[in-house]
C-alpha cells in the first residue's frame, strides 16, 4: 500500500516521472504543475460550494508549495554550495556569535543561547 501511495504520489507530482517530463525546460514544468495545482484547488473548491473554501485552500496551497519550495531550494543549495551555510550560527564554542549586552558587544563565548 505505501508504494502503491508512493508510485501515485510521484505519477503525478513529479515532473520527472509524469509526462511532462517530456517537457524539455523545467521552469516551463513547473508552471504547468501551479497552474494545475491551481486548478485543482478551483475546481475542488467550487465543488464544496463554497468561496470561503476556494481562499482558505488557495492560501493553505500557496503555504505548502512555498514550504517545499524553501525545502528544494535548502537541499539544492546544500548539494550545490556547501559553503554558503558557513556564516549561520552555530552552538560549538570555535565559532562564537557577537552578540550585545547592556548596549556593548561582546562576544557569546557559547556560541548561542545559553546563560
Amino acid at each position: 500500500m505505501r508504494e502503491f501511495i508512493y508510485d501515485g504520489w510521484n505519477g503525478v507530482m513529479n515532473a520527472d516521472r509524469n509526462p511532462l517530463r517530456h517537457i524539455p525546460d523545467l521552469n516551463t514544468r513547473h508552471l504547468i504543475l501551479q497552474v494545475l495545482a491551481w486548478m485543482w484547488c478551483i475546481c475542488f473548491s467550487m465543488w464544496l460550494g463554497s468561496m470561503w473554501v476556494f481562499g482558505f485552500t488557495a492560501i493553505a496551497h500557496v503555504f505548502i508549495l512555498a514550504a517545499i519550495v524553501l525545502t528544494v531550494g535548502t537541499f539544492e543549495t546544500a548539494k550545490r554550495r556547501p559553503n554558503f551555510f558557513d556564516s549561520f550560527p552555530t552552538s560549538t564554542p570555535s565559532r562564537a556569535r557577537t552578540i550585545w549586552i547592556d548596549g556593548k558587544r561582546v562576544s557569546d563565548p557559547y556560541g548561542g543561547e545559553h546563560e
